[in-house]
């Protein structure tokens, strides 16, 4: 049993998650707001709302019998029945009451009682955070089904995360983090674009309308040139505005394999060979977060 819980985590997706968190937190380092109780708890709160989205995601697919024996993808708990839905429920339920305390102390200790308003202000986006990570496939309204889930890891996965956690260390704004911020962003919503091109056609047949599902193969091929060309030129435009180092370029080795993963998914046919490149990408963001954010303290 705890092996398929294990497995229902689904650990390959949790880079991803981190790249947010760890921009976020190489950009206040960088600008000399630092606490590694903060990043630490951060990092932790992540992995926390990833865990529980990836467990909600096999609740919600599992039930509506989304996840069935024409999805390309490897199998799920529930499609397997390595998890029933009621052990899979209180996994929910008990990742998303962990989740949630550690959110509580890392927004204690990050603002105390000397910052209420901000301390209120990012509990609700915990609380926010929490229900996203839950409806994104479960329930009557799983906005996921809708076509919306491009939005929400954008909002979540590159905003939030990134300017979000830059937040946390510095207690001031500065809007020029919003252009990594949607670097970070639109290369998850490109995972998750990814995801839905090899899915594209189970998904149609269980009325899980994806931004794919809707636009077609061709033109998700088109959205996904643009998410990953974007997020090239957003990094590039914020290290020209604050360039001061030849370093600060070091992300471009990461769009090394992303520039050969658009070819691949260019010349690509088959929807199950899309299914190798999504580690790919999803570590190559990663990559990018590391170096990007090394380029700014070296």
């Amino acid at each position: 049993m705890p092996k398929a819980f294990i497995k229902a985590a689904r650990l390959r997706t949790l880079p991803l998650s981190l790249s947010g968190i760890i921009v976020g937190s190489f950009l206040a380092s960088a600008e000399g707001y630092f606490d590694w109780r903060i990043c630490a708890l951060a990092l932790f709160t992540t992995i926390g709302f990833q865990v529980l989205s990836n467990f909600a995601n096999d609740y919600g697919d599992g039930v509506k019998g989304t996840d069935n024996i024409d999805r390309i993808g490897p199998k799920r708990a529930l499609q397997s029945g390595d998890i029933t839905p009621k052990q899979m429920m209180n996994a929910i339920k008990v990742t998303g009451a962990v989740t949630f305390v550690v959110a509580l102390v890392l927004i204690y200790i990050s603002f105390g009682k000397q910052h209420l308003t901000y301390f209120f202000l990012f509990l609700a986006f915990g609380i926010a955070s929490i229900v996203a990570a839950v409806k994104y496939t479960m329930g009557k309204k799983a906005y996921g089904y809708s076509g919306y889930g491009d939005v929400f890891v954008f909002l979540f996965f590159g905003l939030l995360s990134v300017v979000g956690s830059y937040f946390l260390y510095a207690k001031q704004l500065d809007l020029i983090i919003f252009l990594p911020a949607m670097a970070v962003g639109m290369l998850s919503v490109g995972v998750l674009n990814l995801n839905n091109m090899r899915d594209r056609e189970s998904d149609a047949r269980a009325d899980k309308k994806t931004v794919v599902v809707k636009i077609g193969e061709e033109f998700a091929k088109y959205y996904h040139y643009y998410l990953l060309i974007s997020a090239f030129l957003l990094a590039l435009v914020y290290t020209t505005i604050r360039y001061h180092s030849p370093i600060q370029l070091l992300f471009l080795i990461a769009f090394i394999p992303i520039f050969k993963h658009l070819h691949t998914v260019y010349k690509n046919q088959d929807a199950k060979k899309l299914d190798p490149e999504l580690k790919k990408l999803a570590l190559s963001t990663f990559l990018f977060a590391l170096l990007f954010g090394l380029g700014q303290i070296l």
